[in-house]
């Protein structure tokens, strides 16, 4: 686990796939760096919030297995043909009966990002792709919670969750996510440490970007 990582803000937008709106959440450096140092070739990585698929992308091409879970049909397509691998159209709160109805598992790591809340004027459910308006923090950080739970279930004996989150930047306020979602994490898996990500320029409305590293016990 490296204590920083250095990444370049204009791959966010070079990085997206041709004809999307919306930039990556990460970029494939992040993913390269983290999949080589937590897995083998022939393991299994999961994302229960793939997007565009840049994880399942890079840790195909770096010879591992992927799977992939995409509430929106269709970034989901854009990630299979991003990606060849196998992505599950459907809603990450269902992560393990999801998994269960196609046969996967155990998972080697789980490397993600959620989509972010603020605790101030927000109302934009992030975890129905910000399509309705009933966005509660409390809630929210409760549903990441279980999540993670689901997680713990279907990684194998010492896997491994890598988690990227933000604090997040609204005006002058600062929501603490980072330390939240870490916090809810960590009820179901042992954390391990923290990676300080380093933007060349900053991306807006964030107050400190991290990798947050968990294993299971």
């Amino acid at each position: 686990m490296k204590p920083f990582l250095l990444l370049r803000a204009d791959d966010l937008e070079a990085q997206r796939p041709p004809g999307q709106v919306e930039d990556i959440h990460f970029t494939e450096d992040l993913v390269r760096a983290v999949v080589e140092e937590a897995t083998r070739p022939g393991d299994l990585v999961l994302d229960p919030f793939a997007g565009y698929g840049t994880t399942l992308a890079v840790a195909g091409a770096l010879g591992r297995r992927a799977v992939g879970i995409e509430l929106l049909p269709e970034h989901a397509q854009v990630a299979r043909e991003r990606s060849g691998a196998e992505v599950i159209a459907g809603d990450a709160r269902r992560l393990a009966p999801l998994l269960a109805e196609a046969g996967i598992g155990p998972v080697d790591l789980v490397l993600t990002s959620p989509p972010y809340l603020s605790d101030v004027d927000h109302r934009e459910n992030p975890l129905t792709a910000y399509r309705t308006q009933d966005g509660d923090y409390r809630i929210y950080l409760q549903e990441i919670g279980e999540v993670f739970a689901q997680v713990a279930t279907v990684l194998g004996r010492g896997g491994r969750a890598v988690v990227n989150v933000a604090n997040v930047l609204t005006g002058g306020h600062v929501t603490s996510l980072a330390w939240d979602v870490g916090r809810e994490v960590a009820r179901s898996l042992d954390f391990q440490g923290e990676t300080f990500l380093c933007w060349d320029r900053h991306p807006p409305g964030l107050a400190g970007d991290y990798l947050l590293w968990f294993r299971k016990a």
